[in-house]
């Protein structure tokens, strides 16, 4: 990118220790059930990073602030908070234009005069938020409240979290002075939640040559936090394919004092409550099967007997249940899902509506197509009031990222280096990542979400009180900043 300065060996790698003074954190203190495990990690080539953290959790607060809810996104306002802040390091960010008030960022630390694509490393995280209801949270969701060792906010996980962690291994590195051996490239996107007219995928067909990488760090992952240890560190390689569909039912409107059978509405109540009730077959994908024989090991000996048993022909089906029902997750990772969200139908109360609707959303497996999953809804309602309707914008699949790459395993090492030697599980995530598009652009793509939650703080994701442990913030800043800075260094 112009502007952009050449690196040079300026000071030894102990520069970086020293300009990351430690400061101690509150938020153990102010949380005890969110604090991390005392085990002291290896140390990092990143250097002491918890003046860093504190710095980042400043970030983080005013991105919080922006209100980016998508849509309608506002995403520019975000991207220029950011670009003052690169500015202000000496970089030259530069803002990518999609829509109006909508850009996306990319700043570049350069390894050599001329790029090489194929090597470079694309540090991603989203802008755009989901919207909220305001009456349903306990705190302003747009100012970033603290209290009891919790960041209140919504995006504080989803995905400004990522952002601002993103945001400060990349100015760690840039402190440091230190010689990378690829391109370091930061990219904050847009409209990510919608997937519309400021999507990654607009951002890839106009600006490609801006950010193009071998291998990208996303959102899309987990560090498993239960009864207080690190379980596991769930690195998504692959993901669900999201499509939208909407369900019709029509019929003869009338005055609601003659109720008749051919009502919409008690048609479509029909066809949701089936769908609602259904359960597609289980599928393995490379991704799932690794994760779940990896999984075992590490769950009790019961849970384990039955993890092993998934697949095969005599308890297998009864050890899919157990595991569907044991985590809803797992039970997502094994097969397509549809869940109603959005229900419309009628104008007034004593009007029978001549249609009703029902948005279902459907998450498929890779490598399963729609059109074979509308086949059998369709058989399963067997209404011919009822027809089905593929809403633009759908997903698309894509191959799922190495698990032998180089990069792969400086995740894997970084993890294990982080949190005392825990494991690194590959993951497909139910969710949905700007990773999909750039996996079919031939980037080895991973999502490493890198703070440490428990599954009552996972599941505040999209809902009401969203929140982050500032201890997890701190730590996930730690562990992102080492996997940069030791993938940085790799010949």
């Amino acid at each position: 990118m112009n502007g952009n300065r050449r690196m040079y060996i300026l000071v030894p790698a102990v520069a970086l220790l020293m300009f990351l003074l430690p400061v101690a954190s509150p938020a153990a203190v102010q949380a005890p059930s969110t604090a991390m495990p005392s085990v002291q990690p290896t140390p990092s080539p990143a250097g002491n990073t918890a003046a860093l953290a504190k710095e980042a959790e400043g970030w983080l607060a005013d991105l919080i602030r922006i209100d980016t809810t998508n849509p309608p996104g506002n995403e520019e306002a975000t991207a220029k908070y950011i670009a003052a802040l690169l500015t202000k390091e000496g970089l030259t960010p530069e803002l990518l234009e999609l829509a109006a008030g909508r850009s996306a960022l990319v700043a570049r630390l350069r390894s050599a005069a001329m790029p090489d694509p194929s090597r470079a490393l694309l540090l991603v995280a989203h802008m755009d938020v989901v919207g909220v209801d305001k009456s349903k949270w306990t705190v302003d969701p747009f100012s970033a409240t603290i209290k009891d060792g919790y960041m209140y906010g919504r995006g504080s996980v989803d995905d400004k979290g990522m952002l601002a962690a993103n945001l400060a291994a990349f100015i760690a590195l840039k402190r440091s002075n230190l010689r990378v051996n690829r391109d370091i490239i930061f990219l904050a996107t847009a409209d990510e939640e919608q997937g519309g007219e400021a999507s990654i995928r607009m951002l890839i067909a106009k600006y490609w040559d801006k950010f193009a990488a071998g291998f990208a760090l996303n959102e899309g992952g987990r560090v498993i936090l239960k009864n207080g240890k690190i379980e596991y560190v769930a690195v998504q390689a692959s993901e669900k394919v999201p499509v939208d569909v909407a369900v019709i039912a029509r019929g003869p409107s009338g005055h609601a004092s003659v109720p008749t059978k051919d009502n919409a509405l008690v048609h479509l109540a029909a066809a949701v409550e089936k769908i609602g009730s259904y359960t597609a077959p289980v599928r393995f994908t490379t991704i799932v099967r690794r994760f779940f024989e990896q999984l075992a090991p590490l769950e009790d000996d019961e849970l384990a007997k039955w993890i092993r048993s998934i697949d095969t022909p005599d308890r297998g089906e009864h050890a899919q249940r157990v595991i569907s029902d044991t985590n809803p997750l797992w039970n997502s990772m094994l097969r397509d899902t549809f869940a109603p969200t959005m229900l419309s139908a009628g104008v007034r109360a004593n009007v029978i509506p001549s249609e009703a609707r029902a948005m279902i959303d459907v998450r498929l497996l890779p490598g399963d197509t729609i059109d074979v999953l509308l086949g059998e809804l369709t058989k399963l309602v067997n209404d011919p009031s009822v027809r089905f309707e593929v809403q633009p914008d759908a997903g698309l699949a894509a191959p799922p990222s190495s698990l032998e790459s180089d990069f792969y395993a400086t995740i894997t090492k970084a993890a294990s280096e982080e949190f005392s030697g825990a494991p690194v599980l590959p993951f497909l995530s139910a969710g949905a990542t700007d990773s999909a598009q750039l996996r079919l652009h031939n980037v080895q793509a991973y999502g490493v979400s890198p703070f440490p939650l428990t599954d009552e703080d996972s599941r505040r994701v999209h809902a009401d009180d969203e929140r982050i442990p500032l201890a997890s913030f701190e730590k996930g800043v730690d562990f992102l900043a080492r996997i940069v800075a030791e993938f940085a260094a790799t010949r």
